[in-house]
């Protein structure tokens, strides 16, 4: 038991490691703000449809975010994707985002968004670890016919409680690059960074609730500014 443990502070602390090495700005460049996210998740198998397309899935997501201190809604997001299952544990993707924004002082935009995506699941002795690759393109107003491209990579783990299997620690890190510079989308390089550490609770094997604290942490299109958001996330997720 008591290696159990040692082995899940090990793991949690070499995520957060990572994130915090990422995401720590000198002190005269940060911005720091507060704020909160939701997001409802569907995904499930399309043999609901039909039983022979039992391998191809849907994912279906939408977000609402909030800043300056939970004064001022600034985005929304929209997300849709068929997959196909290689395996119990492996899935491809390919799927298209919407993101309308409002940022405070500025006009109204719209980013969309189209990309490749997988994701690999693997259950442990401590816990379930997943791994999710997308590679954005970024279609942003004010780039002209230019598009940035974008990978991001999330690392994630869930960890349930012995006392209540129903309850888990629930922890991950994303970050996200830009592999081009264009007028819009930035200088090419490090874009940004959101490490998560919270609770999720399963109502049953197909919905689960999730809630914690989401760290963000942004660089501006010269690298020379940085932002980090405070933000209470809270999160539905719906397999079918």
């Amino acid at each position: 038991m008591k290696n159990k443990k040692i082995k899940i502070v090990g793991i949690l602390a070499a995520i957060f490691s990572c994130a915090n090495m990422a995401a720590t700005p000198p002190p005269d460049d940060l911005l720091q703000d507060a704020g909160s996210w939701a997001q409802v998740v569907a995904e499930g198998s399309l043999k609901v449809v039909d039983p022979s397309l039992e391998k191809a899935r849907v994912w279906v997501e939408g977000q609402s975010r909030w800043d300056d201190n939970w004064n001022h809604w600034y985005q929304g997001l929209a997300r849709a994707a068929v997959g196909y299952s290689l395996s119990d544990r492996a899935t491809i993707w390919a799927g298209y985002t919407w993101v309308p924004t409002q940022n405070v002082g500025k006009s109204s935009k719209s980013q969309q968004d189209v990309w490749p995506g997988f994701r690999y699941v693997m259950p442990t002795s401590i816990g379930t670890l997943s791994f999710r690759t997308m590679i954005e393109t970024n279609f942003i107003p004010g780039n002209g016919d230019q598009v940035r491209v974008r990978p991001r990579q999330m690392i994630r783990l869930m960890h349930p409680l012995q006392f209540e299997p129903r309850l888990s620690l629930i922890t991950w890190d994303e970050f996200f690059i830009r592999v081009n510079s264009t007028p819009a989308g930035g200088q090419s390089g490090f874009d940004q960074n959101r490490a998560f550490a919270g609770l999720g609770w399963a109502f049953n094997k197909n919905v689960r609730a999730e809630g914690g604290y989401l760290n963000q942490y942004l660089d501006d299109n010269t690298h020379t500014n940085n932002t980090m958001h405070h933000l209470i996330m809270g999160s539905l997720f719906v397999n079918f």
